[in-house]
């Protein structure tokens, strides 16, 4: 038996006694959300989750090299790995959130390489009364394995609705991931005549809420958010006549919410959703119009419309204007088009949707991984393009992974869709110059494209249908100090305000260090901790960038690097309301997908995860900041990572 890969223990021991050049927040956000429990007991520091998730890497190398009887080097992969390690050892680049906490742990021998992805999409447009619970069984399960799903309407008006037949027996709700979706495939088919609704369900088995986790972290709900989701489910869907009726895209929508509010409720799970209808369907325009339904369940998704390059969108920019969070996608680009700067190829015909923060186009039932890179925290291209070899290495790898659907695996396997992002892009622009800054992104993909050639051939598999993006980004970012994604800081000196519960470990570590700590205003059991940041490679903030200017940003990235999306929310000030429609215009032909936020730097809330200060202030707090010290023992879990990395897709909780 051959043995797993591991990394020689001599090279792990020059990190042991050592951290990295953490960002401001770094090493709080590290030790919060992605140090995992030791056997041992305590929890990882930094280099241990390195060796995790580099060896997790190369171990998938080496099994499927084994599987298919394909040439292994042991001595080429400890080189390559210890060069993989050091890279992420000094925030070149790293691995989302899904694997810095699930990449080389026996969670997958259990459920398979879904956790890893960072995204799905699923669509209804085959949607039947033969198959109608698939699609919502499908975000369920991979909600709850922090996969952020997609969707779309495109079922409206093809299934039949009815009152359901009751049966005579008990249904048995499982303690399982798979217990909970069967339920709910159960109840929807009912209302189709191909199942019957129990008379009485039984919910004793699943474990008590507060219950820990082993796999994946964090406590048990316990039942009453399933409860409750079956409860809405049934109200829902019953007619208010015996007549049968037909499904519509408001249903669908408030299926697939109601479903993700349950993942969410208790804060054991963080999901993401993202539904996609057309801008002639007035009922799905005004889906957020209904305060009431906004509050209960309609906040679980973004909500975005298929654009149509020459349409009229006047409609989307007034609703974008009077503060609706309506983004766009334009399908035929992302179908007929890889980097906008080369020719149409149609390549990806069959794709149907987009995940959650809008930088994936996927086909239904489709996953993808995402890597996030660094440029400013390289000096020169050369040792950038060094770096992407290992992101993208991190990222083919996961497509080796199989996942437990059998139509996933099917689509993965065909189109090894991969994400290579970048993050820190202003902080890049700034350092290299705009137009240095893109020519390396122009060479990057080329020298991505080589490597796909060379190391798909070697694995044996596909060559990637995709294998660039710019996602937004989030607490991976803060890890290296880098800007999320493409956007801008928010000023130079800025207060960033972080919760944690009132019975965190960090608590009294943050305030023996001499953070600001107080009271949530707006959450109970909750305190903030606020963190005086100073943004390096500082150029402008977001107040000071046109809604122009961040427009052409993304299509200059559009352009030259992401043959994927490009994920923006670009922020304008309500001074700029009256442009949006015409740079929808200007700039159908260079985007793929844009979402819009209308930022008034006059209101400042209370306890924003973002607060502008002086420079004299920001000294004044950092003179009372002493060294933060965090053992072993204090890593929590308290948050997963916002699993599409973005402010769009979830109102953010740190």
């Amino acid at each position: 038996m051959v043995a797993r890969f591991r990394l020689d223990l001599e090279f792990i021991e020059k990190y042991q006694m050592e951290q990295p050049s953490w960002g401001p927040l770094g090493y709080f956000t590290y030790k919060r959300t992605y140090a995992r429990p030791l056997p041992s007991g305590g929890t990882e520091e930094f280099w241990q989750t390195c060796a995790r998730v580099v060896e997790g890497v190369y171990e998938t190398q080496r099994k499927h090299c084994q599987s298919l009887n394909l040439p292994w080097s042991s001595r080429k992969a400890q080189s390559s790995a210890q060069e993989m390690y050091q890279r992420m050892w000094e925030f070149k680049w790293l691995p989302p959130g899904r694997g810095l906490w699930a990449m080389g742990t026996r969670a997958l021998e259990k459920v398979g390489g879904a956790c890893l992805n960072n995204c799905a999409f699923v669509s209804t447009e085959d949607l039947s009364n033969t198959n109608f619970s698939d699609p919502f069984k499908f975000l369920m399960d991979m909600s709850m394995l922090g996969v952020g799903v997609g969707a779309d309407t495109r079922g409206a008006g093809k299934v039949t609705l009815r009152v359901p037949d009751y049966s005579h027996e008990v249904h048995v709700v499982q303690d399982s991931r798979e217990g909970w979706v069967n339920l709910i495939g159960l109840v929807l088919d009912s209302f189709v005549g191909q199942e019957m609704m129990p008379y009485k369900i039984d919910y004793s088995q699943i474990r008590p809420k507060g219950t820990v986790l082993k796999t994946f972290g964090g406590k048990s709900s316990g039942s009453e958010p399933l409860e409750s989701l079956v409860e809405s489910l049934i109200t829902l869907l019953t007619p208010k006549d015996e007549l049968p009726y037909t499904l519509t895209s408001t249903i669908i929508v408030d299926i697939f919410n109601l479903i993700g509010k349950c993942v969410v409720s208790g804060g054991i799970r963080r999901t993401a959703e993202i539904m996609l209808g057309s801008p002639d369907d007035h009922a799905f325009l005004s889906l957020k119009d209904d305060t009431d339904k906004l509050m209960s369940h309609r906040w679980a998704s973004n909500n975005s419309v298929f654009a149509h390059r020459g349409m009229d969108y006047s409609k989307i920019a007034e609703m974008i204007s009077t503060g609706s969070d309506v983004g766009l996608f334009w399908l035929d680009t992302a179908r007929g088009f890889s980097r906008l700067l080369d020719p149409r190829n149609d390549k990806d015909v069959m794709v149907k949707g987009i995940n959650p923060c809008g930088e994936q186009s996927l086909e239904s039932h489709e996953l993808c991984c995402l890597v996030e890179t660094f440029p400013a925290n390289h000096e020169t291209e050369e040792d950038y393009y060094r770096t992407l070899k290992y992101a993208y290495l991190y990222a083919k790898s996961v497509t080796l992974i199989p996942t437990h659907n059998e139509r996933t695996n099917a689509v993965m396997m065909r189109n090894r869709r991969i994400g290579c992002s970048q993050s820190g892009i202003v902080q890049a622009m700034s350092k290299f110059g705009r137009e240095k800054y893109l020519e390396i992104c122009d060479s990057g993909y080329n020298y991505i494209q080589r490597l796909d050639r060379i190391y798909s051939d070697w694995l044996c598999v596909p060559r990637s249908k995709k294998t660039t993006s710019i996602k937004p980004s989030g607490t991976v970012s803060l890890l290296a100090g880098a800007t999320p994604g493409i956007h801008y800081p928010h000023s130079e000196y800025y207060i960033r305000n972080v919760r944690v519960n009132d019975m965190s470990p960090l608590l009294p570590k943050v305030r023996e260090a001499g953070f600001p700590v107080e009271k949530d205003q707006y959450a109970e059991n909750t305190y903030v901790v606020s963190f005086p940041i100073h943004e390096k490679n500082f150029d402008r903030s977001k107040d000071e960038v046109s809604i122009w200017e961040q427009m052409y940003n993304a299509a200059s990235l559009q352009k030259y690097w992401a043959d994927n999306q490009v994920s923006i929310t670009v922020t304008f000030k309500p001074t700029e309301t009256s442009e949006i429609k015409r740079v929808l215009e200007c700039f159908q032909e260079g985007l793929k997908s844009v979402s819009f936020l209308m930022s008034d730097p006059s209101v400042v809330y209370p306890q924003a995860p973002y607060i502008s200060i002086t420079k004299e202030e920001y000294h004044v707090l950092k003179e009372k900041i002493r060294d933060l010290k965090l053992s072993r023992n204090l890593a929590t879990h308290e948050s997963d990572d916002v699993f599409c990395d973005g402010d769009t897709c979830e109102l953010p909780n740190v």
